[in-house]
């Protein structure tokens, strides 16, 4: 940590603190069948990591994407690229460059299925809270 200006400034979060800032945001709000996929090893991957979760409804889903922008911004002042999805919130996707958060409703992450199409990757399933 260094000094300037009379204020701390923090060094930056890394990729895997981002992750877990992320999956914290999710779990806090409910998020359902939490995992991530790891992408680092495929060639011309569209980024790093994923991260994907769903909800119950477009109000959880819209919680759940909240969670994330304000537990990313407090720890780290971490801003998405890159948002889309909020207007009917049945599939949010969240750009932070190396990581995408997806939020999805159960049906659209079911017809979708973004862990059939990218299970080249490492895929780690996040045990739900009880």
């Amino acid at each position: 940590m260094s000094i300037k200006y009379g204020m701390t400034e923090t060094e930056p979060l890394s990729t895997e603190e981002q992750i877990e800032r992320i999956i914290e945001a999710l779990k806090e709000k409910k998020g359902k069948q939490i995992l991530t996929i790891d992408l680092r090893k495929i060639e011309n991957s569209i980024c790093d990591h994923f991260i994907i979760c769903h909800g119950d409804s477009t109000t959880q889903v819209n919680a759940l994407t909240d969670s994330v922008e304000k537990k990313l911004k407090e720890n780290g002042n971490i801003r998405a690229h890159h948002v889309e999805g909020l207007t009917n919130c049945q599939w949010v996707l969240m750009d932070y460059n190396a990581i995408l958060v997806h939020i999805f409703l159960e049906n659209q992450r079911r017809f979708y299925n973004l862990e059939e199409l990218w299970a080249d990757g490492k895929i780690e399933q996040i045990a739900d809270e009880m």
